[in-house]
Formats: C-alpha cells, sequence, structure tokens
C-alpha cells in the first residue's frame, strides 16, 4: 500500500527485454534501506525490486503490465516517480493508494493558474463514473484532489512543489499517465451496481 505522496523523482537507466522486462532506473534513495522483493511504486505502479546498487534499482514487469500502463513507452532517461511501501506508524499524507494502475488517461491541457497549474485530463470511458468533484485520485502515483469533472474529463490544480518534485513538470498535452481511481469509489460502484 501507499498513500500518493512522491519522495523521489528518479528516471529509467536502462531496459532490457529477456522475456518479461526489467527496468533499471536511477534513485536517490538509500539502496541499503531497501531489500530485495521490496515493493516501490513507479509512476503508480507497484513493482519488486529484483536487484539493487549503490543510486539504482532494477524491476520486472510483465507483459500485462506493460500493456495496461504507460511503462510500455518508457525509454532510457525518462523520468519516473517513486513511493516505498508504507510501513506501519508511517504518516498517511495523501489517500490510500494501492499501486495497481487502472488505465491510463491523457494530459489535455495545462494552464497556468497563480504560481500553480491546472491540469485536464481524459480518462478510459469505463473509468469515468469513479471520477468525482472534490474525490482522490492517483495520477502517475501523484495523490490528487479532482477539482471539476465533465464526462470523462477531470481537472486538478498543481502546486508548484508537486510540479517541481514529480513527472507533473514534464507533462504537455497529449502526454499519457497511470491512472488509479479511489479505492473506496470502486467499492460503492461494485455495491451499487453488483451485476456489472
Amino acid at each position: 500500500m501507499f498513500t500518493g505522496i512522491i519522495t523521489d523523482l528518479g528516471s529509467v537507466k536502462e531496459i532490457a527485454k529477456d522475456g518479461d522486462t526489467r527496468f533499471t532506473f536511477n534513485s536517490s534513495y538509500d539502496m541499503d534501506e531497501v531489500a530485495i522483493g521490496a515493493s516501490i511504486a513507479c509512476c503508480g505502479c507497484c513493482l519488486t525490486v529484483v536487484e539493487k546498487g549503490a543510486g539504482w534499482f532494477t524491476v520486472q514487469a510483465s507483459g500485462e503490465t506493460l500493456s495496461k500502463t504507460t511503462l510500455g513507452s518508457w525509454v532510457a532517461g525518462s523520468p519516473v516517480n517513486f513511493e516505498r511501501a508504507l510501513a506501519l506508524g508511517d504518516e498517511l499524507g495523501g489517500h490510500i493508494v494501492s499501486g495497481h494502475v487502472d488505465g491510463v488517461g491523457e494530459v489535455l491541457d495545462i494552464t497556468p493558474d497563480g504560481e500553480s497549474h491546472r491540469v485536464r485530463f481524459q480518462v478510459p470511458e469505463e473509468l469515468k463514473k469513479y471520477i468525482a468533484s472534490k474525490g482522490s485520485v492517483a495520477i502517475d502515483g501523484v495523490s490528487l484532489t479532482v477539482n471539476e469533472v465533465e464526462g470523462a474529463v477531470f481537472g486538478v490544480n498543481i502546486i508548484p512543489h508537486t510540479f517541481e518534485v514529480t513527472t507533473f513538470g514534464s507533462l504537455k498535452p497529449g502526454s499519457k499517465v497511470n491512472l488509479e481511481i479511489d479505492m473506496l469509489a470502486r467499492y460503492v460502484a461494485r455495491l451499487m451496481n453488483p451485476d456489472d
């Protein structure tokens, strides 16, 4: 489990394809504190550390993961948001995030708003019913509050700090992002429509 509070902005160091795809990332994490087998959310996708060294770690991603997330479009140098898994006693600063990506969204536009930025996203049709004004959503692993919703389009406000310390600073119209809907919304929808 995660909270959607990004603790490191790293990048793809190299990609190896031998059956599954192995991503090696540059990271500022102290890798002495990260165990082999640990879970790290990489742009919102929960992945398992399989190798590590000073300033880097490697994960393995299946074809299913690549087909349902933005990971398949990554190249060496792509920026990546990282969050280590929650430990008992950690501050819950964002919202409960599972690291299971529900779909891929697209940036429609980015507009300056004072010192912040307003960003609008298009979501897949099947996810729009889970997005609610003032509800929570994780975008590339970042916990955010939804400002407004219109059909399959929703907007968020990104403060300067978040814009600088996450991948949001590199987004532009047309960029694809990983989306995780709020866990509570998923279960409420299932209870309301048990036959879906």
